[in-house]
C-alpha cells in the first residue's frame, strides 16, 4: 500500500469542528492551545462555539481549518501512526497546503497558524467586497470554459480557479465577467453554472496584492524541507526543496488549484491509498469522483483515527 495524506481547504469549516478530538486527545487540544497562543486570541472559542459568521470569515476559517487538520494527525500520531514512516506524500486543497507542509514538518504549527491569518486578511483586502465573483461550472470541458473565459474578457479579469474533478471547474475574476460566463456557460450546455456564496475571487490574477504579501511574509519564516514530498497545487507534481515551496506558495494564491490532475498523479505513480486528515469529507468525495481505484478514508473524529490506524496497519 502506498499512502498520500491530504488536507481540506477553504468551505470544509463547521462549527465544533476537532471537539471530540480535544475531548479524547491530548495532542490535539495541545494544538488548539498553540495555535491561539500564535495569534494571541481564542480562535479555538469561535472554532468550538462559533458563530458561524465568525467562524467563515477567511482569516478565522483558514487557521482554524489548519488547526483541527493538524490536531487530528496528531491524534492518528498518538495511536502510532507517522507520516514520515506510512505516507508517501502530502497535499493540500488551496489553504490546506499549509496544513500539509505543516503535517510535513515545514513549518511549525505557530508560523503556519500566523501564515494563515496573514493570507486570509491579505486576500479579503486585496479586492474590495462586491467587486470579484467565483462560479462553479459543472459539465463543460476545461478548454471549453476556457475559452468562455477568454470570450469575457472585456468584462474583467475571468479564469479558472479550481479543476476540482468529476466535472467541476470553478472560475474566479471580477463580478461582472465571472456573471458573464456563467450565464454563456449554461448557454453552452453546462448542466449548472452557480455563483458561489464567497468573499472574494480567490485564485485569480485579482489577488496578486495577497501574493505579494505572502511572499512578503514567506520570507521571513524559518522553513524546513518536508518528510515526505507536496505535491503542488500549481504544478501537479512534487516538490521538496524549501525554496522551490516558498515560490509555489505565492504563485498559488493568483494560480490555479489543479486538484483533479493531483490526484490522477498520485494514481498513476504509485499511490493506492488516500487519508483526508480534517474536518469533513470534500476531498474525499472528490477523489472517489476522479479515480474510483484510489481508496479513501476521512480522518476527523476518534471513530475514525481508530479505523484509519487499522486500515494502515493492514
Amino acid at each position: 500500500m502506498s499512502l498520500a495524506v491530504t488536507f481540506p481547504g477553504q468551505g470544509s469549516q463547521a462549527v465544533g469542528m476537532g471537539q471530540a478530538l480535544i475531548e479524547t486527545s491530548s495532542a490535539a487540544k495541545a494544538v488548539f492551545d498553540e495555535v491561539d497562543d500564535a495569534l494571541g486570541e481564542k480562535l479555538s472559542s469561535v472554532i468550538l462555539e462559533g458563530p458561524e459568521d465568525t467562524l467563515t470569515l477567511t482569516a478565522n476559517a483558514q487557521p482554524a481549518l489548519m488547526a483541527v487538520s493538524i490536531a487530528a494527525l496528531c491524534a492518528l500520531e498518538e495511536k502510532g501512526f507517522s507520516l514520515k514512516d506510512n505516507a508517501s506524500y502530502v497535499a493540500g486543497h488551496s489553504l490546506g497546503e499549509y496544513s500539509a507542509l505543516c503535517a510535513a514538518g515545514t513549518f511549525s504549527i505557530a508560523d503556519t497558524a500566523r501564515l494563515l491569518r496573514i493570507r486570509g486578511n491579505a486576500m479579503q483586502a486585496a479586492v474590495p467586497v462586491g467587486e470579484g465573483a467565483m462560479a462553479a461550472i459543472i459539465g463543460l470541458e476545461q478548454s471549453d470554459v476556457e475559452a468562455i473565459c477568454a470570450d469575457v474578457s472585456s468584462e474583467g479579469s475571468c479564469q479558472i480557479a479550481n479543476d476540482n474533478g468529476g466535472g467541476q471547474l470553478v472560475i474566479s475574476g471580477s463580478k461582472a465577467a465571472v456573471e458573464k460566463a456563467a450565464a454563456l456557460a449554461s448557454e453552452k450546455g453546462a448542466k449548472r453554472a452557480l455563483l458561489l456564496p464567497v468573499s472574494a475571487p480567490f485564485h485569480s490574477a485579482l489577488m496578486s496584492p495577497a501574493a505579494d504579501a505572502m511572499a512578503e511574509a514567506l520570507s521571513d519564516v524559518t522553513m524546513n524541507a518536508p518528510c515526505v514530498p507536496l505535491v503542488a497545487n500549481v504544478l501537479a507534481s512534487p516538490i521538496s526543496d524549501p525554496d522551490e515551496i516558498r515560490t509555489r506558495l505565492v504563485e498559488q494564491v493568483t494560480g490555479q488549484v489543479r486538484w483533479r490532475e493531483t490526484i490522477e498523479w498520485m494514481g498513476a505513480n504509485g499511490v493506492t491509498n488516500l487519508m483526508e486528515v480534517g474536518s469533513g469529507k470534500v476531498l474525499s468525495g472528490l477523489a472517489r469522483r476522479i479515480n474510483r481505484d484510489l481508496s479513501s478514508v476521512a480522518v476527523g473524529n476518534p471513530d475514525d483515527i481508530e479505523k484509519a490506524i487499522e486500515a494502515v496497519s493492514s
